[in-house]
């Protein structure tokens, strides 16, 4: 029986994912709807143009969808001694699975850092990889030359948190002083509507470009179109919060994590219920001595008046 609920709850995962992916690639063809603005082809010639002319590209990505996160602006593009990529949100990805992946890019001739952008400790580690990889640079004079990195990626996946932060920890550590740049940061796909520069470290001088979100024109891929549905790379309007909200709790639902805590809360529900189960009894058992006390109290009075009462006569 559970071999065939299995089954079915994989099924109608598999239906709704197709049913996602459908809309995501029908929205991409319809002009009202379709991600792919003026604004994007403007910034993606953009980031075109300065792939060739910056020292590195940070390319990042979702820690838990490393694959479909790429940005395909960088597939013909960007020799991969000088592309980084960061896997970011690690925080909301599994460690075991972080560790596969930087060996799988490693296998591929891919340098590559999970990173999560809000935990300074973190990015001070990163910023300090940074430096080392700046370091491993020939034919540069260390003490005069400014570097620039350029961050590029889909919409959504953290770089302006990401630049932002390490824009903070770089000055800090310099002990520069002046006021602070700050990428604007929001939960929302396409917000960062222009390339900015921040400076995030000095001796030599490193500046990191924050640069717009970006997709192709078109995503023919079902699976790919769904995962990133699911993790805010387009607006939930976009597929519909609803379907959104079933394909993430039926996945929910099947997940190892899902299951462990269901044994652990029907462990808690069954300890609950033997402990009121005793308790219930406990309070029986109280409640019968209280009547046996009264009762003999009551009985002792009668006996006594009675006495009394002999004595009396």
């Amino acid at each position: 029986m559970a071999n065939i609920s299995s089954r079915k709850s994989n099924c109608y995962i598999k239906m709704l994912a197709s049913e996602i992916g459908k809309r995501v690639m029908k929205a991409s063809r319809n002009r009202e709807q379709r991600w792919y603005n003026p604004h994007m082809a403007a910034a993606s010639s953009a980031i075109a143009e300065r792939i060739s002319l910056v020292d590195f590209v940070i390319e990042v990505r979702d820690a838990r969808i490393p694959l479909s996160s790429e940005c395909q602006l960088l597939t013909n593009h960007s020799d991969s001694s000088r592309r980084i990529i960061v896997m970011n949100k690690m925080d909301l990805a599994n460690r075991l699975q972080l560790k596969d992946w930087i060996k799988y890019f490693k296998q591929r001739g891919f340098v590559s850092y999970a990173i999560n952008s809000h935990n300074k400790d973190n990015v001070k580690e990163f910023l300090n990889f940074l430096q080392g990889q700046v370091r491993g640079l020939k034919n540069i004079d260390h003490s005069g030359c400014t570097i620039t990195m350029m961050m590029v990626g889909i919409p959504n996946v953290g770089k302006s948190a990401l630049a932002k932060s390490l824009h903070h920890i770089g000055r800090i550590s310099a002990a520069e002083k002046g006021k602070l740049k700050h990428a604007k940061v929001t939960p929302h796909p396409g917000e960062t509507k222009d390339i900015s520069s921040l400076k995030i470290g000095s001796h030599p001088n490193i500046y990191v470009l924050d640069t717009p979100g970006v997709l192709p024109p078109q995503i023919f891929d079902a699976e790919v179109c769904f995962k990133l549905a699911l993790t805010g790379t387009f607006r939930d309007g976009l597929i519909g919060e609803r379907e959104l909200a079933q394909y993430f709790l039926a996945i929910l639902n099947l997940s190892d994590e899902y299951k462990k805590w269901a044994k652990l809360s029907a462990r808690e529900k069954e300890k609950s219920f033997t402990d009121n189960k005793a308790e219930c009894l406990r309070d029986k058992q109280l409640d019968t001595e209280g009547k046996k006390e009264h009762l003999t109290d009551h009985t002792q009075s009668e006996n006594g008046s009675h006495c009394l009462s002999c004595r009396i006569s």
